[in-house]
Protein backbone atom coordinates (compact mmCIF):
# COMPACT_ATOMS: atom_id res chain seq x y z
CA UNK A 1 0.00 0.00 0.00
CA UNK A 2 1.36 3.40 -1.03
CA UNK A 3 0.36 6.16 1.35
CA UNK A 4 -0.08 9.44 -0.54
CA UNK A 5 -0.61 12.99 0.72
CA UNK A 6 -2.15 15.22 -1.95
CA UNK A 7 -1.41 18.96 -2.17
CA UNK A 8 -3.30 21.07 -4.75
CA UNK A 9 -4.90 24.48 -4.35
CA UNK A 10 -7.73 23.94 -6.85
CA UNK A 11 -10.40 21.95 -5.08
CA UNK A 12 -11.91 20.45 -8.23
CA UNK A 13 -8.52 19.23 -9.46
CA UNK A 14 -7.62 17.92 -6.02
CA UNK A 15 -10.88 16.00 -5.71
CA UNK A 16 -10.52 14.58 -9.22
CA UNK A 17 -6.94 13.37 -8.61
CA UNK A 18 -7.92 11.87 -5.25
CA UNK A 19 -10.82 10.03 -6.87
CA UNK A 20 -8.63 8.66 -9.66
CA UNK A 21 -5.91 7.47 -7.30
CA UNK A 22 -8.54 5.93 -5.05
CA UNK A 23 -9.47 3.55 -7.85
CA UNK A 24 -6.17 1.72 -7.39
CA UNK A 25 -6.22 -0.76 -4.53
CA UNK A 26 -2.52 -0.21 -3.85
CA UNK A 27 -2.85 3.53 -3.19
CA UNK A 28 -4.33 5.23 -0.13
CA UNK A 29 -4.88 8.99 0.12
CA UNK A 30 -4.09 9.73 3.77
CA UNK A 31 -4.55 13.50 3.62
CA UNK A 32 -5.09 16.56 1.46
CA UNK A 33 -4.12 20.22 1.62
CA UNK A 34 -4.59 23.32 -0.51
CA UNK A 35 -1.05 24.68 -0.05
CA UNK A 36 2.41 23.60 1.03
CA UNK A 37 2.30 25.23 4.46
CA UNK A 38 -0.90 23.43 5.47
CA UNK A 39 0.56 20.15 4.23
CA UNK A 40 3.81 20.67 6.13
CA UNK A 41 1.93 21.55 9.34
CA UNK A 42 -0.24 18.44 9.04
CA UNK A 43 2.69 16.11 8.42
CA UNK A 44 4.71 17.61 11.27
CA UNK A 45 1.79 16.83 13.58
CA UNK A 46 1.80 13.14 12.62
CA UNK A 47 3.77 10.40 14.33
CA UNK A 48 6.58 9.20 12.08
CA UNK A 49 4.91 5.83 11.47
CA UNK A 50 1.88 7.67 10.05
CA UNK A 51 3.85 9.76 7.56
CA UNK A 52 2.98 9.43 3.87
CA UNK A 53 5.28 7.50 1.57
CA UNK A 54 4.79 10.09 -1.16
CA UNK A 55 3.65 13.70 -1.30
CA UNK A 56 1.99 14.45 -4.63
CA UNK A 57 2.00 18.21 -5.06
CA UNK A 58 1.18 20.96 -7.50
CA UNK A 59 3.81 23.68 -7.92
CA UNK A 60 1.97 26.98 -8.03
CA UNK A 61 0.06 27.45 -4.78
CA UNK A 62 -0.48 30.28 -2.28
CA UNK A 63 1.40 30.53 1.04
CA UNK A 64 4.00 27.88 0.14
CA UNK A 65 4.50 26.49 -3.35
CA UNK A 66 5.46 22.96 -4.33
CA UNK A 67 9.18 23.61 -4.70
CA UNK A 68 9.36 25.29 -1.29
CA UNK A 69 7.43 22.36 0.20
CA UNK A 70 9.86 19.94 -1.45
CA UNK A 71 12.79 21.80 0.12
CA UNK A 72 11.19 21.68 3.59
CA UNK A 73 10.29 18.00 3.32
CA UNK A 74 13.79 17.06 2.13
CA UNK A 75 15.29 18.84 5.14
CA UNK A 76 12.87 17.52 7.78
CA UNK A 77 11.57 14.21 6.43
CA UNK A 78 14.04 12.83 3.86
CA UNK A 79 12.29 9.46 3.76
CA UNK A 80 9.19 11.02 2.21
CA UNK A 81 9.34 11.05 -1.59
CA UNK A 82 8.13 14.08 -3.56
CA UNK A 83 6.26 13.80 -6.86
CA UNK A 84 5.31 17.03 -8.62
CA UNK A 85 2.39 17.68 -10.94
CA UNK A 86 2.83 20.47 -13.45
CA UNK A 87 1.71 21.71 -16.84
CA UNK A 88 3.76 21.54 -20.01
CA UNK A 89 4.31 25.32 -20.00
CA UNK A 90 5.99 25.10 -16.58
CA UNK A 91 8.74 22.65 -17.58
CA UNK A 92 11.35 25.12 -16.36
CA UNK A 93 10.52 24.10 -12.82
CA UNK A 94 12.15 20.71 -13.35
CA UNK A 95 15.74 21.92 -12.93
CA UNK A 96 14.89 23.77 -9.71
CA UNK A 97 12.80 20.98 -8.24
CA UNK A 98 15.41 18.32 -8.96
CA UNK A 99 17.82 20.14 -6.68
CA UNK A 100 15.33 19.66 -3.83
CA UNK A 101 15.31 15.91 -4.31
CA UNK A 102 11.95 15.54 -6.07
CA UNK A 103 11.63 12.03 -7.52
CA UNK A 104 8.96 12.51 -10.13
CA UNK A 105 7.32 14.96 -12.51
CA UNK A 106 4.03 14.21 -14.17
CA UNK A 107 1.91 16.35 -16.44
CA UNK A 108 -1.50 17.30 -15.05
CA UNK A 109 -2.88 16.45 -18.47
CA UNK A 110 -1.50 12.89 -18.34
CA UNK A 111 -3.86 9.89 -18.19
CA UNK A 112 -4.57 8.56 -14.71
CA UNK A 113 -2.72 5.32 -15.53
CA UNK A 114 0.49 7.27 -16.08
CA UNK A 115 0.15 9.05 -12.75
CA UNK A 116 -0.52 5.80 -10.90
CA UNK A 117 2.41 4.06 -12.60
CA UNK A 118 4.66 7.02 -11.82
CA UNK A 119 3.83 6.78 -8.11
CA UNK A 120 4.55 3.06 -8.11
CA UNK A 121 7.90 3.54 -9.87
CA UNK A 122 8.92 6.28 -7.43
CA UNK A 123 7.97 3.99 -4.56
CA UNK A 124 10.35 1.39 -6.05
CA UNK A 125 13.19 3.91 -5.96
CA UNK A 126 13.05 5.15 -9.55
CA UNK A 127 12.93 8.73 -10.82
CA UNK A 128 10.09 9.49 -13.20
CA UNK A 129 10.07 12.52 -15.49
CA UNK A 130 7.60 12.93 -18.34
CA UNK A 131 9.72 12.82 -21.53
CA UNK A 132 8.07 15.90 -23.04
CA UNK A 133 8.72 17.88 -19.88
CA UNK A 134 12.35 16.75 -19.79
CA UNK A 135 13.00 17.74 -23.42
CA UNK A 136 11.30 21.10 -22.99
CA UNK A 137 13.26 21.82 -19.81
CA UNK A 138 16.58 20.98 -21.48
CA UNK A 139 15.79 23.17 -24.48
CA UNK A 140 14.85 26.16 -22.33
CA UNK A 141 17.59 26.65 -19.74
CA UNK A 142 17.14 29.19 -16.96
CA UNK A 143 19.62 32.06 -17.52
CA UNK A 144 19.06 33.66 -14.10
CA UNK A 145 21.43 33.35 -11.19
CA UNK A 146 20.01 32.49 -7.78
CA UNK A 147 20.49 36.07 -6.57
CA UNK A 148 18.85 37.55 -9.66
CA UNK A 149 15.92 35.16 -9.20
CA UNK A 150 15.46 36.13 -5.56
CA UNK A 151 15.55 39.85 -6.36
CA UNK A 152 13.10 39.41 -9.21
CA UNK A 153 10.75 37.35 -7.04
CA UNK A 154 10.66 40.08 -4.39
CA UNK A 155 10.13 42.71 -7.07
CA UNK A 156 7.19 40.72 -8.42
CA UNK A 157 5.73 40.74 -4.90
CA UNK A 158 5.64 44.54 -5.11
CA UNK A 159 8.69 45.37 -2.98
CA UNK A 160 10.69 48.50 -3.71
CA UNK A 161 14.41 48.39 -4.39
CA UNK A 162 15.24 49.49 -0.84
CA UNK A 163 13.02 46.78 0.64
CA UNK A 164 14.51 44.11 -1.63
CA UNK A 165 18.00 45.19 -0.56
CA UNK A 166 17.06 44.80 3.11
CA UNK A 167 15.52 41.37 2.53
CA UNK A 168 18.61 40.11 0.70
CA UNK A 169 21.13 41.91 2.95
CA UNK A 170 22.73 43.70 0.02
CA UNK A 171 23.09 47.33 -1.07
CA UNK A 172 20.50 49.10 -3.19
CA UNK A 173 23.06 49.46 -5.96
CA UNK A 174 23.69 45.73 -6.04
CA UNK A 175 19.94 45.13 -6.04
CA UNK A 176 19.51 47.37 -9.07
CA UNK A 177 22.32 45.51 -10.82
CA UNK A 178 20.67 42.13 -10.19
CA UNK A 179 17.34 43.41 -11.49
CA UNK A 180 18.93 45.07 -14.51
CA UNK A 181 20.82 41.90 -15.38
CA UNK A 182 17.63 39.83 -15.07
CA UNK A 183 15.73 42.27 -17.30
CA UNK A 184 18.49 42.14 -19.93
CA UNK A 185 18.76 38.34 -19.89
CA UNK A 186 15.02 37.95 -20.39
CA UNK A 187 14.76 40.70 -23.00
CA UNK A 188 12.14 42.35 -20.81
CA UNK A 189 11.06 45.98 -20.72
CA UNK A 190 11.12 46.30 -16.91
CA UNK A 191 11.26 44.26 -13.70
CA UNK A 192 7.54 43.43 -13.80
CA UNK A 193 7.79 42.21 -17.38
CA UNK A 194 10.89 40.19 -16.45
CA UNK A 195 9.04 38.56 -13.55
CA UNK A 196 6.11 37.73 -15.84
CA UNK A 197 8.40 36.06 -18.37
CA UNK A 198 10.28 34.13 -15.68
CA UNK A 199 7.03 32.90 -14.14
CA UNK A 200 5.73 31.75 -17.51
CA UNK A 201 8.93 29.79 -18.05
CA UNK A 202 8.77 28.25 -14.59
CA UNK A 203 11.99 29.91 -13.44
CA UNK A 204 10.46 32.01 -10.70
Amino acid sequence: MIRVYLVEDQALVRDAVAALLGLDFNIEIIGQASNGQDALNAIEALDSDLHPDIILTDIEMPTMNGIELSEKIAAKFPAIKMVIMTTFSRAGYIRRALTTGAKGFILKEAPSEELINALKKVMQGQKVIDPELAINALDDADPLTDKERKALKLASDGLKTSDIAKQLFISEGTTRNYLSDAIAKLNATNRIDAARIAKQKGWL
